[in-house]
C-alpha cells in the first residue's frame, strides 16, 4: 500500500485489470489488401473507400478472432445472402469464453487473493448469444464456487464496459466482504461480412473494431497489505437521450448481427457531454468546468468523438492520451477497450502535473443512445 492513497470505508474499489488476445494481429497497413482477399471482392471503388477509412481511424494495430482456418471451414461467411448466424455463433461463443477466462486469470493473478474469494461475476458482451449464458461458462472455465452470483449483460455495445462496472460497483458495496469479478468480451466475427455498396457503415467496422476481452476485480475496503487498489468508484450515473434509439442500429439476423451508425452521432455526444460531465463532477467539490484538472478515462468510440469531445471541453491534448493510445494499438474493442484506457492511464501516472487532480471520469457511449459514467479517484498518485 505504500505510496497509494486510501480509499473511503465502503465505496467500491478497482482492485485489478486484466486483458487478453485472440492471436491474430492485423496491422492496419495490410488489412485492406487482407480484406478484399478473404472476401473475394476486387471493386476498386470500396476498396478505395476502405483505405480512406483506415487512415482516419488512427488504428494502427489490433487483434481478431478470424483467421484463414476459420474462412476455409466456413466460407459461407464470404457469401453475401447465405443465412450464417449458427455458424457465427458456434465461432464467437467459444472465441469469448476462451477470452474471458485468459483475462479474467491475468487480472486474479494479479489481485492477489485465491479464486475462491470471488462471490460475484457479472459478464458483458454484444458477440455471443445461447442459454446459458457466457457468465456460466466463465465460472465453469475458471473452477468458480457453485455458489457465486452472476449477472450478464448482454448488446450493451461500447457502453458495455462501463455499465458493467456500475453494475459491479452497486454489488460490492451492498455485499459487504463480496469480491466481483467484472468480465468482457468480444469478437467482430458475429458481424463479418462481404463488402457492399448497400452497406458503406461495415466498411467503418472493418476499419475500426477489433477483438479482446478485458477483466476487473471490484470491491470494498480492501485488505491492507494484500489487495492494491487502484481506482475508488465514487459515483456512477446512467442517462439515455429520448428518440435516439435509430441512431445506433444493430440487429441480429439470419446472416449475423448487422450494425448501421447515422453520421451525426458525434454530434450529439458533443451536444450533450457537457451536461452530463457536470453532474458527476459537481459531486467531486472541484469547480465546475475546471475539467483539465481531472483525468479522463472515455472509451474511444473513433477518433471523431474524441476530437469532439476534447474540443467541447477544451480539454489538453494529453487527456486524452490514454484513450488514443488504447485506439491506436487495440482498435475500439467494444465493451473491453475501457479496460484497456484504465491500464495506460495507470502507466501515465508519472507524468501527471501537479496541479491536477486524482479525480476523473471514466466514460463510454452506447446505443440509446445512453450514456455511462463513473466519478472515480486514482489511488495511485
Amino acid at each position: 500500500m505504500e505510496g497509494r492513497k486510501e480509499s473511503n470505508s465502503g465505496n467500491a474499489n478497482i482492485l485489478a485489470l486484466g486483458k487478453a488476445f485472440p492471436h491474430q494481429l492485423v496491422m492496419q497497413e495490410f488489412l485492406v489488401d487482407g480484406y478484399f482477399k478473404n472476401t473475394n471482392c476486387d471493386d476498386p471503388e470500396l476498396k478505395q473507400r476502405l483505405t480512406r477509412l483506415c487512415k482516419k481511424t488512427t488504428v494502427k494495430t489490433r487483434y481478431v478472432v478470424m483467421s484463414e482456418e476459420i474462412l476455409k471451414k466456413y466460407p459461407e461467411l464470404t457469401v453475401e445472402g447465405l443465412p450464417t448466424v449458427k455458424q457465427r455463433l458456434d465461432i464467437c461463443n467459444a472465441a469469448v469464453t476462451e477470452m474471458a477466462i485468459e483475462a479474467s486469470q491475468s487480472c486474479i493473478n494479479k489481485w492477489g487473493r485465491p479464486i475462491s474469494d470471488i462471490t460475484h461475476v457479472v459478464y458483458v458482451s454484444s458477440s455471443e448469444a445461447r442459454l446459458p449464458g457466457g457468465d456460466l461458462y466463465l465460472a465453469k472455465g475458471l473452477g468458480l464456487s457453485p455458489q457465486t452470483k452472476r449477472v450478464m449483460l448482454y448488446f450493451a455495445g461500447c457502453s458495455g464496459g462501463v455499465a458493467g462496472l456500475r453494475v459491479a460497483k452497486d454489488i460490492a458495496e451492498n455485499n459487504p466482504g463480496s469480491r466481483v469479478l467484472l468480465a468482457t468480451s468480444e469478437t467482430t466475427i458475429i458481424g463479418f461480412k462481404p463488402p457492399s455498396v448497400d452497406r458503406p457503415y461495415d466498411l467503418v467496422g472493418v476499419a475500426l473494431f477489433g477483438d479482446g476481452a478485458g477483466a476487473m476485480i471490484i470491491g470494498s475496503n480492501p485488505i491492507q497489505d494484500i489487495e492494491r487498489p487502484l481506482f475508488e468508484l465514487h459515483t456512477a450515473i446512467q442517462h439515455f437521450l429520448p428518440d435516439t434509439e435509430k441512431i445506433i442500429d444493430g440487429r441480429l439476423t439470419e446472416e449475423g448481427i448487422s450494425f448501421k451508425i447515422e453520421r451525426e452521432l458525434p454530434q450529439i455526444i458533443e451536444d450533450n457531454i457537457e451536461d452530463f460531465c457536470d453532474k458527476l463532477i459537481s459531486i467531486s467539490g472541484i469547480n465546475d468546468k475546471e475539467y483539465n484538472k481531472l483525468f479522463w478515462a472515455v472509451h474511444p468510440g473513433g477518433p471523431a468523438i474524441l476530437n469532439r469531445l476534447e474540443k467541447k471541453l477544451q480539454l489538453s491534448p494529453e487527456k486524452l492520451s490514454a484513450s488514443r493510445k488504447a485506439l491506436a494499438n487495440f482498435g475500439n474493442a467494444s465493451s473491453n477497450t475501457i479496460v484497456y484506457v484504465l491500464e495506460y492511464m495507470l502507466e501515465e501516472n508519472k507524468d501527471m502535473k501537479k496541479e491536477d487532480s486524482d479525480w476523473g471520469l471514466i466514460l463510454a457511449f452506447g446505443p440509446g443512445i445512453t450514456f455511462e459514467g463513473i466519478l472515480t479517484k486514482n489511488l495511485t498518485v
